[in-house]
């Protein structure tokens, strides 16, 4: 077989790709966590909250549901019915902590959960604390 009837071969086999379906499931699934998000903000708002008070408190919470619905396996579930959806809101980042340290909690938990918890997210953080770093310093050389 040539390298053209195997390209051939495999574009025929190959699953379809259903991109508009993803990208609807990733809006409605990605609408919904930062609907919640509001609700939240709105309901600590209301319990007499400033602000940044409430706004804080919706972290939080977003962040400890996110987490939960991880270790609890829901999140996987909710991922694969909203695709990107889940990804980009703060409880994507939650999960992408928490999912390797329940991973690999059974190595222990030095080797395993401390080690294992920032595999995904951990160039995340370090580039934005480098890049608040770089941008404080240049606000204060400007202004």
């Amino acid at each position: 077989m040539t390298n053209e009837e195997y390209r051939e071969f495999a574009r025929r086999r190959a699953p379809r790709s259903h991109t508009a379906r993803n990208c609807l499931s990733a809006f409605w699934m990605g609408g919904a966590i930062c609907a919640l998000g509001q609700l939240l903000l709105a309901l600590y708002g209301a319990l007499g909250l400033d602000a940044e008070a409430a706004g804080t408190a919706e972290c939080l919470t977003m962040v400890f549901l996110g987490a939960m619905l991880t270790a609890l396996g829901v999140y996987d579930d909710l991922a694969k019915l909203g695709k990107a959806g889940t990804l980009v809101p703060i409880t994507g980042f939650a999960n992408a902590v928490a999912a390797p340290a329940i991973e690999f909690k059974t190595e222990g938990l030095v080797a395993g959960t401390s080690a294992k918890m920032f595999s995904i997210a951990g160039p995340v953080i370090v580039w934005g604390i480098s890049a608040s770093v770089v941008y404080g310093l240049i606000l204060c050389i400007l202004g």
